[in-house]
């Protein structure tokens, strides 16, 4: 019983760092029809500005203060990159947008590193407390973090399918010219989407740096844990996400308890397998 709620709760914190990381990823998808490789980097600069602003800021609300700051500069940094770079590709065939996000990541690797150096920082836990379940002694920030992603998931939800926004967001995809026609700003639309993207990216960021040491090169890593979970769930489809998150956690989380040698492919057999039988994912849509 302690084996199977400390694994649970284990799962479920890891599941919902990569549904928020992945929402943010899926929804400028689902929105814009573009796959934003920098997506990581945002990331890292959500979970590097949270190690650096925490250090002189104590205490629970300290760490909420630099929650919001991280969350704010990455959603400042996606409205100034679709501004003065994506917003010229939107309408480019998907290589050049391939191209132009992937050299994103490149110069951001670099700036992280002259500004935060190349070793990796630890941030100290807000929440310190302990609770026993079943025997299991299951720490507080790990439900904090799940109910962040569970905020996220409710909030996502009703933006897109019960306010005005989110049927223009949708528009903008299927119809973009009238939907411009119509009286709406597309390319504030678009910046305020990618925006919204990139700050959940910094939340997701800043969420799990006192779950693990953070430093230049996260940005790698998350990217691909989140395109594994995108492509599984089906790219544009938050609920896919979040699907999906639980998904590949789960799977990972059990293949490191029964066969930890093979864990770390599980997520890729995972997607495999998905592909073989849905192309398009499991919430995604085919193309027509």
């Amino acid at each position: 019983m302690n084996t199977f709620v400390t694994e649970t709760v284990s799962i479920l914190t890891n599941a919902a760092m990569l549904f928020v990381v992945a929402a943010g990823l899926t929804l400028v998808f689902g929105a814009l029809r573009l796959i934003n490789m920098a997506h990581g980097s945002l990331f890292m600069v959500g979970a590097l500005t949270v190690a650096s602003l925490a250090s002189g800021l104590t205490g629970g609300w300290g760490f909420a203060v630099a929650l919001i700051a991280a969350v704010g500069l990455c959603a400042a940094l996606g409205a100034g990159i679709e501004i003065s770079i994506l917003r010229r590709l939107h309408d480019r065939e998907p290589l050049a947008q391939l191209l132009a996000t992937f050299a994103l990541v490149l110069v951001a690797a670099d700036l992280a590193q002259r500004v935060w150096g190349t070793s990796d920082r630890t941030v100290a836990t807000p929440v310190a407390g302990r609770f026993s379940v079943g025997g299991a002694v299951v720490p507080e920030y790990d439900l904090i973090v799940i109910g962040i992603a569970a905020a996220v998931a409710l909030g996502l939800w009703l933006l897109l399918a019960r306010t005005a926004t989110g049927w223009r967001v949708r528009a903008a995809v299927e119809d973009p010219e009238t939907l411009s026609v119509g009286g709406t700003n597309l390319a504030l639309l678009r910046t305020s989407v990618f925006a919204l993207g990139a700050g959940l990216a910094g939340l997701a960021g800043a969420a799990i740096a006192p779950l693990e040491s953070v430093g230049p090169g996260l940005d790698t890593q998350i990217i691909v844990a989140a395109f594994i979970v995108t492509v599984v769930g089906g790219l544009g489809s938050v609920v896919g996400a979040a699907l999906g998150a639980v998904v590949i956690a789960t799977v990972e989380g059990l293949g490191t308890l029964w066969v930890p040698s093979y864990a770390s492919s599980a997520g890729y057999l995972v997607m495999i397998l998905v592909l073989a039988v849905r192309p398009w994912g499991l919430f995604g849509t085919p193309d027509r």
